[in-house]
């Protein structure tokens, strides 16, 4: 099962210095149908103009990555941690029983990211931060694990829920394939360029979300860079 959710059906919202934009239920943005996929809870698809940002506020229970495209985010928290996260980087933040943060824009052009929600194994633990550099080159026609849980998964940045984020560059008529299991849900969406998963089309920008699909074939119309979520 492969179905396509156009970018501009998505939900959203403008607030001058945010462009947002929700493939699942979020804020104003409420849709019975899309409430989540598996344990994939949000993904956000967000553009935060220059010297501006989310000022610090609460979470608990979630995992959070997040996966910029464009520009750069400075992150702060309650627990002291402090970092600027640049493109094609991630970050991660375990909310676990409680954790207030802000995420800044502190660069001279526009921000754009993702920002992904997945439902943890377990409610409380102690909440966490980390980031990592992922350089694009290293995730060349294959997908490499970004983040996951619950057992470390190479260089992946870990996260206490069972899930896997991935990302992959893929060259224009080159395909690239990911095995997944059965009773798994995928989502993927491809941050610059069109492509084909499993023969079905989708633009930049796109969701897909993907089940009961053992083998997903990913064939870049152009050149693509992709995150993919692989989730119970």
């Amino acid at each position: 099962m492969i179905n396509i959710r156009p970018f501009g059906q998505l939900g959203g919202a403008s607030h001058g210095w945010l462009d947002t934009r929700h493939h699942f239920s979020f804020a104003g943005y409420q849709d019975p149908a899309r409430l989540h996929w598996g344990r994939i809870r949000v993904w956000n698809d967000d553009e935060i103009a220059p010297e501006s940002g989310f000022p610090l506020h609460p979470h608990a229970d979630m995992e959070i990555t997040t996966y910029v495209r464009e520009g750069a985010i400075t992150h702060k928290d309650s627990l002291g941690n402090a970092g600027r996260t640049g493109a094609g980087d991630v970050q991660v933040m375990s909310a676990g029983s409680g954790i207030r943060h802000a995420e800044w824009n502190a660069e001279p052009g526009t921000t754009k990211l993702f920002q992904i929600w997945i439902l943890p194994e377990a409610r409380g633990g102690a909440p966490s931060w980390g980031a990592r550099p992922f350089p694009r080159d290293a995730r060349a026609g294959r997908f490499v694990a970004l983040a996951a849980g619950p057992v470390p998964d190479g260089d992946a940045l870990p996260i206490r829920a069972d899930a896997r984020v991935l990302g992959a560059t893929i060259k224009a008529g080159e395909t690239a394939e990911y095995a997944l299991a059965n009773g798994r849900h995928a989502y993927l969406v491809a941050s610059q360029g069109s492509l084909e998963v499993n023969g079905v089309k989708a633009g930049v920008r796109d969701g897909v979300a993907i089940a009961d699909e053992p083998v997903i074939r990913v064939r870049a119309l152009e050149d693509v860079e992709v995150v993919l979520v692989d989730a119970a």
